[in-house]
């Protein structure tokens, strides 16, 4: 069941990010639309004329399709100037975006997105399907410039993306399977050393498996922003969230973790190998391997919020909210690590989240449906 829920991403993935590198890059965007960012301002007229601002990247599916539409456009409406700017080849325009979002009192939209008069237009179908009607409705006359703006801060921009990522990130790193696995390190260790390299090695764990979902994040962060597919990840993480939330809940509620939602029988073998070693690169290993097999159990939470942030701000901005969401990921880790080498046996926290098991199956499927809703009202 969890190969083919597996397949059928990546597949969907596949589907999507195909038609993104059949398509060649638009020509360079040149002449009288384009324009020196020398101040942040939103320009609505100029001489008497509309403005039409396009906030793009070239590595973006939908912009490679909406950039030649507006070059068209262009050539049989010399009343209408058109400016461009690609927000991946210089960062002034990054911040020329963000002051058009807080002036047109809207979140991070991701690329292509198109403001005019008193109208924003996202994405190559609401581009060419909106345009005309932007321009030439009635009403659509402006004034030719707003005042000068101050580039926005980003609690203004991203409202309560801390607490959520905050939030999410410790209810993520509660979860059983790498605990289970952290405890069964402890417990070998302890048996066999001293008390000071179970710490070096059980920080070398965790050190592991946070480096592991940073890199992760970031290049599915990386490959969601620069494929264009923000919306469509949206759409596929929220229906994950909410698949493996009900799945999660009704694990808590039947006391059996599901093959759908755990570490697979065959991985676990593996894992065992590892942490029978205890040396020091193996602790490195291991925290990669557990990274990657714990996937199932952690990935649907991970995914919402990649999929929240990058429909919110730019890479260079979500950065910050990565590593935030890494460090709460990884400090229940921490804190058993500490707690164990402060002398509390570690046979009593494996009771102890054996104990607990049921609650956090059912927090943790709670948190993932509500991320799958909030993705939801992303389309809203």
């Amino acid at each position: 069941m969890k190969k083919l829920v597996v397949l059928a991403l990546f597949l969907l993935l596949a589907c999507i990010h195909i038609p993104v590198l059949a398509q060649s890059p638009p020509p360079a965007v040149q002449g009288t639309g384009y324009q020196e960012v020398d101040s942040y301002r939103v320009e609505r007229m100029v001489d008497g004329k509309q403005v039409v601002h396009l906030f793009y990247n070239q590595n973006c599916g939908d912009c490679l399709k909406t950039i030649p539409y507006l070059q068209e456009f262009e050539k049989t409406h010399p009343d209408v100037i058109f400016r461009y700017y690609d927000i991946r080849e210089d960062n002034s325009y990054r911040q020329l975006l963000a002051v058009f979002s807080q002036e047109y009192g809207i979140d991070f939209s991701p690329v292509p997105v198109l403001f005019t008069g008193d109208v924003v237009l996202t994405g190559y179908r609401e581009i060419s399907g909106g345009l005309e009607d932007a321009l030439y409705a009635p009403g659509a006359v402006t004034p030719e410039t707003t005042p000068t703006a101050a580039a926005p801060s980003q609690t203004s921009r991203t409202g309560l993306t801390i607490p959520l990522v905050i939030s999410a990130a410790l209810v993520d790193g509660i979860n059983p399977c790498a605990f289970s696995v952290l405890i069964f390190l402890l417990i070998t260790i302890m048996a066999l050393d001293t008390r000071r390299k179970m710490v070096y090695i059980g920080s070398l764990f965790i050190l592991a498996v946070f480096t592991f979902y940073f890199l992760s994040g970031l290049g599915l962060f990386t490959i969601i922003q620069s494929a264009g597919i923000s919306r469509a990840m949206s759409l596929i993480a929220a229906i994950i969230a909410l698949l493996f939330g009900a799945v999660s809940i009704i694990d808590g509620v039947r006391g059996k973790p599901s093959q759908l939602l755990s570490i697979p029988e065959s991985k676990k073998a593996i894992i065992d190998r590892y942490v029978k070693k205890i040396s020091f690169p193996g602790a490195l290993v291991l925290g990669v391997l557990v990274g990657m097999f714990e996937l199932p159990c952690t990935g649907g939470i991970y995914l919402a919020i990649l999929s929240l942030l990058s429909n919110r701000m730019s890479i260079t901005d979500g950065i910050p909210y990565l590593l935030v969401y890494n460090f709460f990921f990884v400090l229940p880790m921490i804190v058993i690590l500490a707690v164990v080498a402060f002398g509390i046996p570690v046979e009593r926290l494996d009771q102890l989240r054996t104990e607990k098991r049921v609650i956090i199956r059912i927090l943790m499927g709670l948190v993932m449906i509500l991320l799958g809703i909030l993705l939801l009202l992303e389309f809203i």
